[in-house]
């Protein structure tokens, strides 16, 4: 982490990652990036479904590979790189074919690692393998829910899940959220941690620089009038007003109370849902 003197209020406590000692690459691989429009949080109509979001920095797509479908065949890391999109670094990966590709890369793997994707991979950070072939204890990321469905979990930056038991066909694995989920063991996940764990360590220090991250300014309820929110209105500084914290819509939110929907798809495949709260960080 790189720090900075106080010499404004808002460089008081800002940090940055130290890119410099981590990156071997400062421009990305051309073929392997494009645009594309940025819809800032609107719809196909131009409305507003996700707040707070809006302007920042002009970004270079990188297309990762998620799907991993390159079976049996070693590649290289050729560099490490950043990636405006996530929080992890990606690396470019050359395998013995010819072809390269970007991969999400996990902590300790440097340039010239050899990576695999093989039910017969050793049991090394990068390498992807079914989780039937991956023993309980071991801290896994980029998991599919489904069998050749691409990976889709625990892909943020120092995030892992755990392997923690296999039952029927089955893998049970604790999540960065704490909750404990049925997987199948012939869905596929990489051993090992993502990368760049200090990300969280982060003080984004001023406005300004949320806003080069795209990040809209957020207006508390209580400054809202009733018409526009649950908590609008009174003279003066109000409370709440009411026993449940809820959003601007009026739905249960934060507190520990559960937003959940009741009959949400993927309920019959979760074994222990996630604490929250002051409970989460006794456990």
């Amino acid at each position: 982490m790189k720090t900075f003197k106080p010499t404004t209020k808002s460089r008081r406590g800002m940090s940055v990652i130290s890119f410099r000692e981590k990156l071997t690459a400062s421009e990305p691989h051309k073929a392997l990036t494009h645009g594309g429009k940025r819809h800032v949080g609107r719809n196909s109509q131009g409305r507003i479904t996700v707040r707070h979001k809006g302007a920042g920095h002009k970004k270079l797509f990188r297309d990762v590979d998620f799907t991993y479908d390159k079976f049996d065949i070693p590649a290289v890391v050729e560099t490490v790189e950043y990636d405006p999109f996530r929080t992890g670094f990606i690396g470019l990966v050359c395998y013995a074919d010819g072809e390269r590709r970007y991969v999400l890369l996990p902590q300790s793997v440097k340039v010239g690692s050899v990576l695999i994707t093989s039910e017969k991979a050793p049991k090394k950070a990068g390498n992807r393998l079914p989780l039937s072939k991956i023993p309980v204890g071991t801290f896994v990321y980029n998991i599919e829910l489904k069998p050749r469905g691409g990976a889709k979990m625990a892909r943020s930056a120092g995030n892992y899940a755990e392997v923690v038991a296999h039952d029927a066909g089955y893998a049970h694995l604790k999540l960065p959220s704490t909750e404990v989920r049925m997987v199948s063991d012939q869905a596929w996940a990489s051993i090992g941690e993502v990368s760049n764990e200090e990300n969280r360590l982060v003080k984004i220090g001023k406005a300004g620089r949320s806003r080069w991250m795209g990040i809209r300014p957020t207006v508390r309820g209580t400054a809202m009038n009733p018409v526009d929110h649950p908590y609008g209105g009174g003279e003066g500084r109000q409370g709440r007003g009411r026993r449940r914290a809820v959003t601007l819509w009026g739905k249960p939110v934060g507190k520990g109370q559960k937003s959940r929907r009741p009959k949400k798809y993927s309920n019959p495949w979760i074994l222990s849902r996630r604490k929250v709260g002051k409970k989460r960080d006794t456990v």
